[in-house]
């Protein structure tokens, strides 16, 4: 199981200038490989090959005047940025096929230095180490200072530095986790648990217990104007726009590291204390689209299901999704009996047929927890056949925590 550890970077402006020159070349060999498949999908010719490529657009052009600075950066970063665009296309035809899931995605398109987004990946090949003062010594751009929140659990086999939208620097390493291994730092519980996600609660837990949402963007709704209507007022162009819009992103991303902070310790705290969990699986994109958008994308229900099926696969738990049609708030949790639907307003009701009061978010926490075969716990088994499968995720946050959290 492969996971990514992200840490911040603090290059000096040598570096800076340095990163900046690579991402630049990256992405003008990312765009001449789209453009040169392009033409040769309008000429009805065969795609061209990665080595051919690789040939063309970096070993050649590097002999040119107009592509000679491509020798000034890593050659396994140009190289990198060719397997971006063919995992691109591959995944691109693949979705034409419909053999890959998930919605329909469209050709890669080309990169802009003005895009929020940077980046550039390093393997093994490119000789990358870690110093030992603790800096990240990068090919062709130096030791690079790290902060560091926690120690690698293995050897990385790349790194990717990132800059986003906000002119933060962030290192990403893969890591080559054994789930084999992340079992024995949790040891086996006999506890199971059903989640009911919502909007006034983030969690209502099968066992009473309620988490409150701390409403990440409503809180800091009124900054975020106040910085967007700043910005919306500076002449494009300007330099006085590119501080409003830096201030702008590092407003919009405090809210965004406090949110995955969040999700973060509260999956990890679910994870540790149950050795299953069920939860709904909800339609999010469909809820993004009522008049509940704003705070449906400020809960982020969709990141923290991610993190619990990912943790769940990585410390041996089990996570059961039940169906999102599943009348979780219509049926008694009690005797079984469905009341119908109710609406929102509804808080509390009483079941007709054997008079039980419940609290509408509890009850659905305990009907998830049914549905999902967990009402009987089996100590340290398998309570459904079938684990979820964890996809690669970032497995830190992009914040600074006082020291690592518990795993």
């Amino acid at each position: 199981m492969q996971l990514r550890y992200a840490f911040r970077l603090y290059p000096d402006p040598g570096q800076q200038r340095a990163l900046a020159k690579a991402f630049g070349c990256a992405r003008v060999v990312f765009n001449d490989a789209v453009r040169a498949r392009e033409d040769a999908r309008k000429a009805r010719q065969p795609f061209p090959r990665i080595g051919e490529l690789s040939t063309r657009l970096i070993t050649q052009a590097k002999q040119t005047v107009e592509r000679s600075w491509l020798g000034e950066v890593s050659a396994v970063v140009l190289q990198q940025s060719l397997r971006d665009v063919e995992t691109a296309y591959r995944n691109f035809l693949a979705s034409l096929k419909g053999t890959r899931k998930g919605p329909r995605i469209g050709p890669p398109r080309f990169k802009s230095r003005k895009d929020a987004r940077q980046s550039i990946r390093f393997t093994a090949n490119a000789r990358w180490h870690l110093t030992d003062s603790g800096r990240l010594n990068l090919p062709k751009i130096g030791p690079v200072k790290v902060k560091w929140s926690r120690t690698l659990p293995a050897q990385p086999s790349s790194v990717t530095v990132i800059k986003d939208a906000a002119g933060r620097y962030f290192a990403s390493f893969v890591i080559e986790t054994d789930p084999a291994a992340g079992a024995t730092r949790m040891p086996g519980t006999g506890r199971t648990v059903g989640i009911d996600l919502g909007l006034t609660h983030f969690a209502v837990l099968s066992d009473g217990t309620k988490i409150d949402s701390p409403r990440f963007l409503r809180r800091a709704e009124k900054k975020l104007k106040k910085a967007q209507r700043e910005l919306s007022r500076k002449q494009k162009g300007s330099k006085n726009r590119e501080k409003a819009r830096l201030k702008a992103a590092r407003a919009h991303a405090t809210v965004t590291d406090a949110r995955r902070e969040f999700h973060h310790q509260l999956s990890t705290k679910l994870i540790r204390d149950n050795q299953a969990i069920g939860v709904e699986d909800l339609a999010v994109k469909g809820l993004a689209r009522t008049r509940l958008a704003k705070s449906v994308h400020d809960a982020g229900w969709s990141q923290f299901v991610h993190m619990l099926e990912y943790k769940a696969v990585r410390y041996g738990r089990t996570l059961v999704k039940i169906d999102r049609f599943t009348p979780t708030s219509q049926v008694c949790s009690a005797c079984g009996a469905k009341d119908g639907p109710k609406p929102l307003h509804i808080r509390t009701w009483t079941c007709a047929a054997c008079g039980a009061i419940h609290d509408r978010d509890h009850n659905a926490a305990k009907n998830v927890k049914t549905a999902a075969g967990l009402a009987v716990t089996a100590c340290g088994a398998q309570v459904r056949p079938g684990l979820v499968l964890a996809q690669r995720d970032e497995a830190g946050s992009h914040g600074f925590p006082s020291e690592p959290r518990a795993a």
